[in-house]
């Protein structure tokens, strides 16, 4: 599989067909998709203005791509960061990380910062002020005690509510999609 650089160059070159860029937008979000391959897509083809038939919108692919490429790069520093504390602290004898930095990793294995198991459900803000907000943000444990959840992306107590895919059956914030657990 190529990289996202290389899709990312081939969305841009507007001498190939419109159908081939798109597909290229989508191997991209297999590199990088916050909100889950499907919510993540449906989110560029919003905030992007894809339409129906992109042939007649040729530039809305490259707004998405760069949209997408804006939050990787958030991403990607934050990862770079990451990895270079690890480092320090690894020579410094702390060999597991800390208690507060465990979900981090625990995004890291499912690849996806904020899932959206509803694929139009979403938050509508850009994908950068997003990303930035979940990467320093801590997701709940839980409901405090006899109160809401706050969700970590929207950052309100905007209540729940239950989403089910034909097997699984998702908590989601009421006021974003995201997902604040499964069952």
């Amino acid at each position: 599989m190529s990289s996202f650089g290389t899709h990312r160059a081939r969305v841009h070159d507007a001498a190939r067909p419109v159908h081939h860029r798109l597909g290229d937008l989508r191997t991209c979000l297999q590199h990088f998709a916050p909100y889950g391959f499907r919510a993540t897509y449906h989110h560029l083809r919003g905030s992007a203005g894809i339409p129906g038939r992109p042939e007649k919108d040729p530039e809305s692919l490259v707004r998405a791509v760069e949209e997408l490429h804006a939050a990787r790069q958030v991403w990607l520093a934050a990862e770079a960061a990451y990895a270079g504390r690890r480092v320090r602290e690894k020579r410094a004898g702390r060999r597991q990380p800390g208690r507060a930095e465990a979900w981090q990793a625990e995004r890291r294995r499912r690849h996806g910062l904020a899932y959206c198991p509803d694929p139009r459900r979403h938050p509508a803000e850009p994908l950068p002020v997003v990303v930035r907000r979940v990467l320093y943000a801590r997701p709940p444990e839980g409901p405090a005690p006899g109160g809401p959840w706050v969700c970590w992306v929207c950052t309100g107590p905007a209540g729940t509510e239950l989403w089910r895919d034909g097997y699984w059956t998702y908590t989601l914030c009421a006021g974003c999609g995201v997902s604040l657990g499964r069952t």
